[in-house]
């Protein structure tokens, strides 16, 4: 098995915030991450593939395939964008957290490979906190 991966940047904000809680418990279980006027995160996307490499090609999946298909369903619909109001595939509620986007990452780009298998969906947040997905 060979695996495969590739990075793409994104640019993004988002507030960490529950509606039913004070001001501060929000401050007190989000820290900064709960600013009233949002806050913005340069983020890393790692996705990696496994398979085995063509016979002639030697490819597990033409990597400019790979970075198309991650940018057209995920990066060009998170990119420059608010988490927690703009993404349609971001339900209305969800924290925008790192944990919970890798899962919704995965299931934007799983369906779309046809000739590998996703194996992890790692997305770096900041360069000391990232959160990692190997599939359901």
């Amino acid at each position: 098995m060979v695996y495969l991966t590739r990075r793409e940047r994104f640019n993004a904000a988002h507030k960490l915030w529950v509606d039913q809680w004070s001001e501060e418990q929000n401050l007190a279980t989000f820290g900064k991450c709960a600013n009233k006027n949002w806050h913005g995160h340069n983020y890393w996307l790692y996705v990696t593939v496994k398979g085995r490499p063509d016979p002639v090609t030697g490819f597990i999946i033409d990597v400019k395939k790979l970075s198309r298909l991650i940018k057209e369903s995920i990066v060009d619909k998170v990119d420059h964008c608010n988490l927690n109001m703009d993404v349609p595939f971001i339900p209305k509620g969800m924290q925008p957290t790192t944990e919970n986007l890798v899962i919704l990452f995965w299931q934007q780009l799983e369906p779309l490979l046809e000739e590998c298998e996703l194996h992890s969906i790692k997305l770096y947040e900041t360069e000391n906190i990232y959160a990692e997905y190997f599939g359901p």
